[in-house]
């Protein structure tokens, strides 16, 4: 079976991770003549009402509850999300002393609470069809601070029980389908509250998604970096849902490094084409034409069973990650089939109020070269 490995070649440095990394390249993206569409007041308002509904349509479409999720988890119990299998992007963590030590806890402030959920479906009891819906916030200290990246994460993160027979490409179109359409409901929202919204120069989300497999997307673009590949595809599809997202392609490089322990990313799908392909996850990418550049929305899949983990931490060089509790969970079928995901909450804010900047909506830290950059262009970045 085949290893993945990562060395830093000029073909390879894309998958290292997300965000521009150099602001003098930030500088040529952040958009010039800038005029937000609506004012700070508004721009909360706006978000707010678009919270409330994507979370009561979610529950509706998908057969979620809402759920309290964890900001800490034990370091020691394999439910933290590493985000990739390159050991890169790594959690905070502190040690609680509680008594003296008598007692302590290594933790870690959750990434994404990926591998919770499943654990939690259990915890609910919930049946095939029944699902969870979180409001996760989350710490990632790795990322690059730029116009779409923040290490201060909010997400919607969902999970639903599913049947051994759902495990199917078309099963996982279905709820993107779903999703999408949650999103469009909100647009129309935001639209009818502030009909300045609908701005010619800005349009809106399209109606439907475009699903393609990453290999069909490497097989038209063969020399392109992977975030020129979907900054390419964009063009003619300006919202896609990217099968795939893990299994290394024709090229021998996944086209995004993807966790062995969660999203199913070997298992063998067939194409309308009859070519065979890999991976039951995927991502939606929606084109942001105020930064005119790639704008990723969520990401998601049908999560691994004891027989896809096995075989995607052997290909990840990670087995000695089955003596974690999750991950003999897994192993020992003692958390339900499923699937989930997360929608970036600040990032579908800036795609439906048409923000050039994640801290239009979400309070965090920025360096202040990156703020003083926001204030030369009329983006009002919060404190």
């Amino acid at each position: 079976m085949q290893t993945i490995t990562r060395k830093k070649t000029r073909k390879t440095r894309d998958l290292a991770g997300p965000g521009i990394g150099d602001y003098t390249e930030l500088a040529k993206v952040l958009p010039t003549g800038y005029a937000s569409l609506l004012d700070v007041r508004e721009t909360q308002e706006a978000l707010f009402a678009a919270k409330d509904l994507i979370e009561r349509h979610l529950c509706k479409e998908l057969g979620l509850m809402k759920v309290t999720v964890p900001l800490i988890v034990d370091k020691h119990s394999g439910m933290n999300d590493m985000l990739d299998r390159d050991g890169s992007r790594t959690p905070v963590e502190f040690h609680i002393s509680n008594d003296h030590d008598k007692h302590p806890i290594d933790a870690q402030v959750v990434q994404a609470a990926t591998k919770w959920k499943r654990i939690a479906l259990r915890q609910f009891e919930c049946k095939p069809g029944q699902g969870i819906l979180t409001d996760m916030r989350a710490v990632r200290k790795d990322y690059f601070l730029d116009h779409d990246h923040s290490a201060y994460v909010d997400q919607w993160d969902w999970e639903l029980t599913i049947r051994p027979e759902d495990r199917t490409l078309d099963f996982l179109t279905g709820v993107v389908r779903k999703i999408w359409k949650v999103i469009k409901e909100a647009e129309g929202l935001v639209h009818d509250l502030f009909p300045v919204l609908d701005c010619p120069d800005w349009p809106d989300l399209p109606d439907e998604l475009t699903f393609l497999h990453a290999e069909e997307i490497l097989e038209r673009f063969p020399d392109m970096p992977r975030k020129a590949r979907e900054t390419a595809i964009l063009q003619d599809h300006p919202a896609v849902f990217i099968y795939g997202i893990g299994w290394p392609l024709e090229d021998g490089l996944p086209h995004e490094m993807r966790a062995a322990d969660y999203d199913d990313w070997v298992t063998e799908t067939v194409t309308k084409k009859g070519k065979t392909m890999h991976g039951l996850n995927g991502d939606i990418l929606v084109w942001n034409p105020v930064t005119r550049r790639r704008h990723e929305l969520s990401s998601m899949g049908i999560r691994v069973n004891a027989e896809t983990l096995k075989k995607q931490l052997e290909m990840s060089d990670q087995l000695d990650l089955l003596d974690t509790p999750y991950h003999r969970a897994v192993l020992n079928e003692e958390v339900p089939l499923s699937i989930g995901g997360g929608i970036g909450q600040a990032r579908t804010y800036m795609s439906l109020l048409k923000k050039a900047h994640l801290g239009e909506v979400s309070v965090t830290v920025w360096p202040e070269i990156l703020k003083e950059m926001c204030r030369d262009r009329n983006i009002h970045v919060l404190d």
